[in-house]
Parts: structure tokens; sequence; C-alpha cells
């Protein structure tokens, strides 16, 4: 988990280094709205999945098998599969967000997340993952990602990020929405929005040899144009019968090599903050929270790149 850390810590310094991000900063908004500060609560024991489920070679030891080295072209029967994953894992998040209320704990989205999931025949993705301690993320207000379910209740006017991944029948299927609780306030709001906007943007160029680089720098083009910055620290990545594996998929302008092929499949999950880019993980070693407060929002799509173009597969019935 000291790896994360670093991680993040360079990626925070490298992002400073960007014209853009000193641009912001002389123009940055005091008032980021009405909304509570978040702080970690009480994080319920790790929930058990049964012995017929088939799990994920992490699911003991918390280590993740290796990726392929390059991108990965699937062939018909991966891409059936992953087709498979990824509805699964867009209907539960959809049943998800017909759930989220005023009052509600995280840790109970974990438990109905965790129980749709098996339900269904699957593995929550995120479930000792690296040592994560939970099924799903949730990131609320000032958490950027990776924030752990806990007992803390939502509130009026909170904004939260529900990050689901589940492993079905060999394969990963990945994707989150930002979610309003209650009376948002209009900045929470246009936040929400222009992160979705920058998500479509994103998907709309993705086709055989485009440039993985040129996602970065329309996503954080839009993000600008719409009065945000992008947190640099989280990125896009492959995903099959791996969670995590190459291509990268940077937010913000790069040189990240390589273009995409018909086959690939990756995730696109930008994350848009009110104010700066630098964020710090707390003492879990997982929950990323904004140094200056500002909320952010996230939403998440897998893709699959076709012969001419590009389909969503994390799309609900």
């Amino acid at each position: 988990m000291a790896q994360i850390k670093k991680s993040i810590k360079l990626i925070n310094q490298l992002s400073c280094n960007y014209s853009y991000f000193r641009n912001f900063w002389t123009k940055r908004r005091v008032d980021f709205g009405k909304y509570s500060i978040v702080k970690p609560g009480k994080v319920s024991a790790q929930k058990i999945v049964p012995a017929h489920i088939n799990k994920p070679a992490y699911h003991e030891t918390g280590i993740p098998i290796t990726p392929p080295v390059l991108p990965e072209i699937k062939n018909e029967e991966q891409i059936l599969r992953m087709r498979a994953s990824c509805k699964l894992a867009a209907n539960i998040l959809n049943e998800v967000g017909k759930h989220i209320r005023v009052g509600q704990t995280t840790d109970e989205i974990d438990t109905l997340v965790h129980e749709l999931t098996i339900k269904n025949g699957a593995y929550p993705s995120p479930l000792n993952y690296k040592l994560f301690p939970k099924s799903v993320c949730t990131s609320v207000n000032n958490v950027a990602c990776h924030g752990i379910p806990d007992d803390r209740p939502l509130e009026n006017g909170d904004i939260i990020n529900v990050d689901i991944t589940v492993y079905l029948n060999g394969y990963h299927g990945d994707c989150s929405k930002t979610f309003l609780v209650g009376d948002v306030d209009d900045q929470g709001c246009n936040l929400v929005k222009a992160t979705e906007n920058c998500l479509q943007e994103g998907i709309s160029i993705c086709k055989p040899g485009r440039d993985f680089s040129a996602l970065g720098a329309i996503i954080q083009r839009k993000a600008k144009q719409q009065g945000f910055s992008i947190v640099p620290a989280f990125v896009g990545h492959g995903i099959g019968e791996y969670f995590h594996g190459p291509p990268d998929i940077f937010h913000f302008r790069n040189l990240y090599p390589g273009t995409m092929d018909a086959g690939m499949t990756f995730t696109i999950e930008p994350v848009l903050s009110q104010g700066g880019p630098i964020v710090e993980v707390l003492d879990d070693n997982w929950t990323a929270i904004t140094t200056d407060n500002a909320r952010t929002a996230q939403c998440e799509h897998t893709v699959l790149v076709t012969s001419n173009g590009v389909e969503i597969l994390t799309l609900p019935d």
C-alpha cells in the first residue's frame, strides 16, 4: 500500500508542472458551495463470499495476477465474457442508484452491492484486491477516489461516487457514477454534469488508430472549458481476466505511447475537482481526499474498440 501513496505523490508533483494547473491555481474559486467535509467512520468486518462463487486469484492473498505487458486484443469469446461482466456491473450500479437516500450509510451500500453481486453468481472485484476491505468503493464529497464504505450516514446535499466492479466467468467489468443525495447545490450539480460530459467527450473519439494520449488532451480541455480541474492521480486502465492492466488512460495531456485497435477493452474514468488537482491518501492506505477539501466527481465506463469505432460495454438493460 505504500507504493500507492508514492505513486500518487509522484503524479501530484508531475501534475503541478503543467501550465494548465498553474493557471488554474491563479484563478481558483474560494466558494465551493454547501456540503460537509467527509471524515472516515467505522468500518465493519469484511464480508464472506460463498464457496460456489468463482473467485479471482487475489481473493485470499490480496495479490492480483500479472497483467499482460501490452494492451490485449480480445477474441470473440473473450469479448462475449466482457460484455456479460460489464452488463452485470452496470445493472448493479443502476439498481444501487435507485436506493441511494439521505440517512443511508455507505456500509449499507456495500451490503447491497455485495448481495446483488453474489446473487448473480459473481465476485465483487474490489474485495481483498490489494487488501481493499470492502466490495465497492464509495467516495463522498471531498473524497476523490477509493473511499471505504463505513457507518457515516449520507447527508442532504452530498454527492457520492459508487464504483462497482464484478468478476463474472473469469472477467472483470468496471463502471462508476456520481449520484446526488437529496438537494444538492448548483455547484455540486454542475460538477457532476461536467464530469459526465468529459467522459462522453473521451468516449466519442475512440476508434482504431487513435492515440491513447488523445483521450487525456480532449478530456482535460473539456474540463477546463467547464471551469473544473482534472485530478491526475487516477487513470483508466485495460481490463479483462486482470482487474488492471495496459493501456493506462490518463485524463490530462500526456505522452503515453500506443494506439487503439479493435478488440481492446479499457476504462475511461475522469475525476474532476472544483479546486486544485492535489490529493493525499489517508492512513487507511486507500481513501484519497482533496487537500483543499474541494468536492470531486467521477464517472466511468468500460469500452470496447470496434472495427469502426467504440462500444460502451457498461450500459444497463
